[in-house]
């Protein structure tokens, strides 16, 4: 059996897209353990809380996902370090900013074709393969949402409830 680059591409595509998907879900099976004092906590002033972790990956989803062909990833508009300063008072407010990112994000990745992959484009004035910025931003999500079940699984403790299969099971 022959496999062409089209079937590798577009078996990429579909696979990297639930992978995504299922790392937003364990994210958001985390926030609905929580109260809302739960999200905005901290441990000590150089730590975040999962509220300023999600404005983070929302703020690098959308400058890296918008107009992604066009424009480099890295958007003048961006304040990064605006990012880590948490401005939310509600667990709304925080989840209308985290669906905000996906939807730049997943909205950018329904529309990439095979062909797209391998075409350039810039981050941080460096050349990137789209295939390579998928890659980075896998990377980048699943750090992330690990430090949000991290954090939520500090404070749940014995009332944390697994995502994934439970030991001894």
């Amino acid at each position: 059996m022959s496999v062409s680059n089209t079937d590798v591409s577009s078996e990429y595509l579909r696979s990297i897209k639930l992978r995504f998907l299922d790392a937003k879900t364990n994210a958001e099976k985390t926030f609905e353990q929580l109260t809302e004092e739960q999200l905005f906590w901290y441990p000590n002033e150089d730590s975040n809380s999962i509220a300023v972790i999600v404005k983070h990956l929302s703020g690098n989803m959308v400058s890296r996902w918008t107009d992604m062909f066009d424009s480099d990833g890295e958007k003048p508009d961006r304040d990064r370090d605006g990012e880590f300063v948490n401005t939310f008072s509600t667990r709304d407010e925080m989840m209308e900013v985290w669906n905000k990112g996906w939807g730049v994000f997943f909205e950018m990745l329904d529309q990439l074709k095979e062909e797209d992959l391998l075409r350039e484009i810039y981050i941080r004035n460096k050349v990137h393969s789209v295939l390579d910025a998928i890659e980075s931003q896998m990377y980048h999500y699943s750090y992330h949402i690990g430090q949000i079940v991290y954090i939520a699984k500090m404070l749940k403790s014995d009332e944390w409830q697994t995502l994934t299969i439970p030991r001894k099971k």
